[in-house]
């Protein structure tokens, strides 16, 4: 018996009436190739690796820009041979002789090295010029001399441009004079040398006093001048003005400005003793300071049994506290919590002559 088929009459529609589905990334990604991923994978890579090129071309740069402005301001150290540092650009502010201390820093460099690098200019003709270090570069070369070895042939330094002369004897200075064994009458040679160069266009030692020693307080440039005055005046008659105390030659200049004539005398006091030690020549320069204030004792003991004359004190008010201050005829004295050595001078002179200008005597009142 045969069996009947049942037919059914399905409708389906057409291809382009139905609606395509979104196929998602992932099965997109899974009918690629192993080829076109690889080829893929080999591109983010390049990508990648650029990128890390590009980085690291450009902290090169920015590195080799850095050494070269390092460089150019000295604060790059580097080992250059004795024989190509000149010591000649500046006027040294070393007293001539031995060090006594010279040995202590050779044996110091023996062993640990040298701590802190000299520093030179760059000249034309591819040596250095020094600027600061002269104690330690006269210590390389005698180790150099006394040993032999090339570790001593060369020494560190801190190479800069070559700068103005003006600023490359405030570099000295500057470095110098935190050292304690510096005297004032070094300081002065050095500003009367300055002074005397004709390319630093300074003829007065005022002015060289200033301009060398800026950062000094004014004070100790008021000493440093004296000192200069007072070697100006006695010239070559001291042996040994490197030992003269800072009080005992700041009177004497000021007694030789009071009296010239007393010039004369001091210095064949001098050179009465040829062969004098240090010891003895400030002996000699104290013993003229006692005779000749001798006189002046007498004239201010003769002065006290004169009546005191009138005075006027007062008190004003400022921006750090109360001014004492104290008037007397040809006198006046300022009391106030200021420290007016660390003001610049120029400041204090304007202040000063603008008091003074601003200060007129009625026309009944006479100088006393």
């Amino acid at each position: 018996m045969s069996r009947k088929r049942r037919m059914f009459d399905i409708d389906v529609p057409a291809m382009e009436d139905i609606p395509a589905s979104k196929v998602p990334e992932k099965a997109s990604e899974k009918r690629r190739g192993p080829m076109a991923a690889a080829i893929t994978e080999n591109a983010e890579a390049l990508r990648d690796q650029q990128s890390t090129q590009d980085a690291i071309r450009e902290e090169n740069d920015r590195l080799a820009h850095e050494l070269v402005r390092l460089r150019s301001e000295g604060l790059v150290t580097e080992r250059i041979a004795l024989h190509d540092v000149v010591t000649e650009k500046l006027t040294r502010d070393r007293k001539p002789g031995p060090d006594a201390e010279l040995e202590e820093l050779k044996a110091s460099i023996q062993d640990i090295g040298l701590s802190n690098p000299i520093r030179v200019e760059r000249r034309a003709d591819g040596r250095f010029d020094l600027i600061q270090g002269m104690r330690r570069l006269s210590a390389y070369r005698d180790l150099f001399e006394e040993t032999g070895e090339q570790e001593y042939a060369a020494i560190p330094a801190g190479i800069s441009d070559g700068a103005d002369l003006g600023d490359s004897y405030r570099r000295m200075v500057d470095e110098n004079l935190i050292r304690k064994d510096i005297s004032f009458a070094e300081m002065g040679t050095l500003a009367l040398a300055y002074a005397a160069e004709p390319d630093n266009d300074c003829a007065d030692v005022d002015k060289a006093v200033t301009i060398l020693f800026k950062s000094a307080s004014y004070t100790k440039r008021s000493y440093i001048r004296a000192f200069a005055s007072l070697i100006m005046m006695l010239g070559e008659d001291l042996n040994h003005p490197n030992e003269i105390p800072r009080n005992v030659g700041v009177e004497l200049k000021r007694r030789l400005d009071s009296d010239p004539g007393l010039v004369h005398r001091l210095r064949a006091a001098l050179n009465g003793e040829p062969d004098r030690d240090g010891a003895r020549e400030i002996s000699i320069l104290r013993e003229f300071l006692n005779s000749a204030a001798a006189p002046e004792r007498k004239q201010n003991a003769q002065g006290q049994e004169k009546p005191r004359r009138a005075k006027t004190t007062f008190q004003v008010s400022g921006r750090d506290g109360i001014a004492k201050c104290s008037a007397s005829s040809g006198r006046i004295e300022l009391r106030y919590n200021l420290d007016f050595t660390r003001v610049d001078r120029a400041k204090l002179e304007r202040a000063i002559a603008t008091m003074i200008d601003e200060l007129r005597e009625e026309e009944d009142i006479t100088h006393g």
